[in-house]
């Protein structure tokens, strides 16, 4: 392989924030909301609500990628896919999942390991009642994760069904909906100088949470 693949010389130092011991007797609820309203306020970061998702599908294999976070609350962290689709029919098979927000801008990362459940179907409904009209009829015409013959397919499909919606409310299909990603683990990591990064792990063991600090 020719050097343009040596990686060696990229580096950067991280040295725009702490994870102070006070930390650890916070709510990791709360200091997730703060992070994200910062992340919310930095006109770097485009989607402050793009999260990894990954799953593990039946053959054990991990799979992991970008989905949208639509509501958070003290219940969990929502986002909303096809039941139908590879990371739906994972999830079937096992709900652990694990959550990864990353604002490089920030230079700082929150990992969440949780229970992924759907929400109720009015829940679902309501969402998708607010969503735009173009974006109800993709989730419409997309059979996700399934093989299509070429793109064209899929726009002559999106270009008819729209029409046919223009006069009537699209409705949600029965294979889509949201999920709630309820948390029994929070990890916060802070970028620091010369590589000694702050990691905080909040564990929730049924009654409360307990904090510890990890080496970096």
């Amino acid at each position: 392989m020719s050097q343009k693949g040596d990686l060696r010389d990229f580096r950067k130092s991280y040295e725009k924030g702490l994870i102070s011991d006070d930390f650890k007797n916070f709510d990791p609820f709360f200091i997730f909301e703060k992070w994200f309203d910062e992340a919310k306020a930095d006109k770097n970061i485009i989607e402050p609500n793009a999260m990894t998702l990954s799953t593990i599908n039946i053959l054990q294999y991990p799979k992991s990628r970008i989905v949208l976070l639509k509501k958070f609350d003290l219940n969990g962290f929502t986002f909303f896919t096809n039941y139908d689709s590879e990371k739906g029919k994972s999830i079937s098979k096992n709900n652990n999942v694990c959550l990864n927000f990353y604002w490089p801008s920030l230079e700082k990362q929150i990992i969440i390991k949780g229970i992924a459940e759907r929400i109720s179907e009015k829940e679902s409904i309501d969402y998708f009642n607010s969503r735009p009209i173009g974006s109800q009829i993709g989730a419409i015409v997309s059979k996700q994760s399934q093989i299509i013959e070429n793109r064209e397919v899929l726009e002559k499909k999106f270009n008819e069904i729209i029409k046919y919606y223009s006069k009537i409310k699209p409705k949600k299909p029965d294979n889509w909906g949201g999920y709630i990603v309820k948390p029994d683990l929070f990890e916060f990591w802070q970028g620091r100088k010369n590589r000694l990064h702050d990691r905080l792990v909040f564990a929730y063991n049924g009654k409360i949470w307990n904090s510890k600090r990890l080496s970096p």
